[in-house]
């Protein structure tokens, strides 16, 4: 018994027919998209009975169904653009000429959807008319269960494609968005880098004659960082950083114990041990990453853990804070201060490595020694050339007072 007979058939007990079949259609209704318009289907049959019962049949699916009786009039809805998702049509012989039909509807239309209810004696010649994407699916015209469950699939491959597409949007929105918020970012790191800078620059104001040692340090730190195997970008970007950083706790040092000429009484020499701790607490504030904080909590322990703030040593003293003890100590020796002249860097070398395993860590020191004193004194040189002398630098100031 043909499924797609006109309702009202009883069919027998093994093949129901249509009217039993439309009976208990509503257990297995297509469960689309609620939100979205009802999805247009187009069928085309041999005569308007048909087109009746396959409309009957395929109703359950919640869908908006036009029938038309001929391929010609299907032809023109489709060209028309009608929002026509699928096409249902029944087709005799397949030769050139239907063949040249669906290639066009295909061509007008790539999205739309062919079911073609047809008899196939060869399965090669089905699989062909699948594989050149002349129909989407084929279906025995007397298969009512087989051509539900294919204008089903299909439809619930459609709402999985413009699932698809809207992710896609939204994905190339995310990306440009993405793309928009980097450069900000960028612009922020640029401004937040200038800032540090800034910061310091200020810093070092206060005090004419060590003006320029943060970025000195920073350089030298950076340097050594890179002999001793550290290659990574951003904790190379950090221990420059806590390098600049590293005296920001001397902002809450009075200028009368910072500036005083003669020696600090011991209860003046405990407010400056502070500074390390000081500084971490501002930083912390701010929530800069571990390696900056490090540094400055810890520039003043000593590998042999004589040092301050905690009293830390050899490996408990993070290698950052290692770092930047040594390349303090090369500035700090080789920079003129207002007791004692600079003193060159081959003499620098070997206050450094007669304090290697007590003030600085021995792996530090190796990796100092690796370059020449001249090579130090080149970078020394590279790093402070735009920085003003002394000499000019305080006559400045002091005409900035008048």
């Amino acid at each position: 018994m043909d499924l797609l007979t006109p309702k009202g058939d009883a069919g027998s007990e093994k093949n129901p027919g249509l009217g039993t079949f439309l009976a208990n259609r509503k257990a297995i209704k297509y469960k689309g998209k609620t939100t979205m318009a009802r999805r247009k289907i187009l069928i085309c049959g041999e005569n308007r009975v048909q087109g009746e019962s396959l409309t009957r049949l395929l109703e359950g699916l919640d869908i908006e169904i036009t029938a038309v009786e001929s391929m010609a009039s299907a032809f023109r809805l489709l060209l028309g653009k009608n929002g026509f998702s699928l096409l249902v049509v029944r087709v005799g012989t397949i030769g050139k000429p239907a063949l040249q039909i669906f290639r066009g509807l295909k061509k007008n239309d790539p999205s739309l959807s062919v079911i073609g209810l047809t008899k196939i004696r060869d399965s090669a010649a089905g699989i062909a008319l699948l594989e050149n994407k002349i129909f989407d699916l084929l279906v025995a015209p007397g298969d009512g269960v087989g051509l539900y469950a294919a204008v089903r699939s299909e439809l619930e491959k459609r709402d999985l494609i413009e699932e698809k597409e809207k992710y896609i949007r939204i994905l190339r929105k995310l990306k440009a968005e993405q793309s928009r918020n980097a450069k900000k970012a960028f612009e922020l790191e640029e401004i937040y880098a200038s800032t540090v800078e800034n910061l310091m620059t200020a810093l070092d104001l206060r005090d004419v004659e060590t003006f320029g040692h943060s970025q000195t340090v920073a350089k030298y730190s950076q340097v050594l960082a890179k002999l001793l195997g550290i290659d990574d970008r951003t904790l190379l970007d950090n221990i420059r950083l806590g390098a600049l950083l590293h005296d920001i706790g001397k902002i809450a040092i009075p200028d009368a114990i910072l500036h005083k000429p003669g020696s600090l009484t011991d209860k003046e020499w405990e407010k400056i041990k502070l500074h390390p701790s000081l500084g971490y607490g501002l930083i912390k504030e701010i929530k800069l990453v571990k390696e900056v904080g490090q540094i400055i909590l810890c520039h003043h322990e000593r590998f042999d853990g004589s040092g301050y703030p905690r009293g830390l040593g050899k490996s408990d003293i993070p290698l950052e804070a290692r770092i930047f003890a040594l390349a303090d100590a090369l500035d700090a020796i080789t920079a003129h201060r207002p007791y004692r002249k600079a003193r060159d860097f081959p003499t620098a070398k070997k206050e450094i490595v007669a304090y290697s395993g007590t003030q600085f860590d021995p792996r530090a020191v190796e990796a100092f020694c690796s370059l020449t004193p001249e090579k130090w004194e080149r970078i020394r040189f590279e790093t402070t050339s735009y920085i003003p002398n002394i000499e000019e630098f305080s006559r400045l100031i002091k005409s900035a007072k008048i």
